[in-house]
């Protein structure tokens, strides 16, 4: 089947699931707002779908994807932040409980970072993906790389002042997760034994 067929088809799925009815998930969303307590940073890869993959209903998750799910450092200036927008309204307004930098394996960002694309060949994504920039870079591999990009966006995320403030008060978890797509698990990052473990499904 025409994959553009398909995505109508599954719209049509969409409406009878979550639409049809006086007291459907929609409406009820629409009465009351949203009130996720999760939000995810996540990257725009079209196999890493953070609702999908965690099968997540409407309202469960606020989030953000950029190329390589980075979290860029606080930086209030004039210019235009769309991911540090999105993190202030998660985290301020929504006042979310667990903000989850969600990377994964074979990620076209890092690749590109790795392989030191000429930068005049892109527009936006050398620069971007410049953020997470290591002096050692060339040594890695590039899931290993992902990972400790993964770190660097969670010191990025504590120079927002009000993602600070919530963590040190104890009402913001910050979760670094690793999916790998070919296993289709998620693997998140244990600090006491500084690497990554398979996520319990069971917790």
């Amino acid at each position: 089947m025409d994959n553009f067929l398909r995505i109508l088809e599954g719209y049509q799925d969409f409406r009878n699931k979550y639409a049809h009815g006086d007291k459907s998930v929609m409406q009820y969303l629409s009465n009351y707002g949203q009130q996720p307590q999760i939000m995810v940073v996540a990257c725009c890869d079209s196999r890493v779908d953070p609702a999908l993959i965690l099968q997540c209903d409407p309202g469960d998750l606020f989030v953000v994807r950029n190329v390589a799910n980075i979290v860029p450092p606080y930086e209030k200036d004039d210019a235009h932040h769309g991911t540090s927008a999105a993190l202030e309204f998660g985290v301020r307004f929504l006042e979310v409980e667990h903000l989850i930098l969600l990377g994964h394996s074979q990620c076209g960002g890092i690749q590109s970072l790795l392989s030191q694309t000429d930068a005049n060949q892109n527009d936006f994504i050398t620069n971007w993906v410049s953020l997470v920039e290591a002096k050692d870079k060339l040594e890695q591999d590039a899931d290993d790389y992902a990972k400790l990009a993964l770190n660097l966006s969670y010191q990025n995320s504590l120079t927002f002042p009000w993602i600070k403030q919530r963590v040190d008060q104890g009402k913001l978890i910050l979760h670094l997760w690793f999916f790998d797509i070919k296993m289709g698990q998620i693997f998140t990052y244990n600090e006491m034994e500084n690497q990554y473990q398979p996520l319990d499904s069971g917790k």
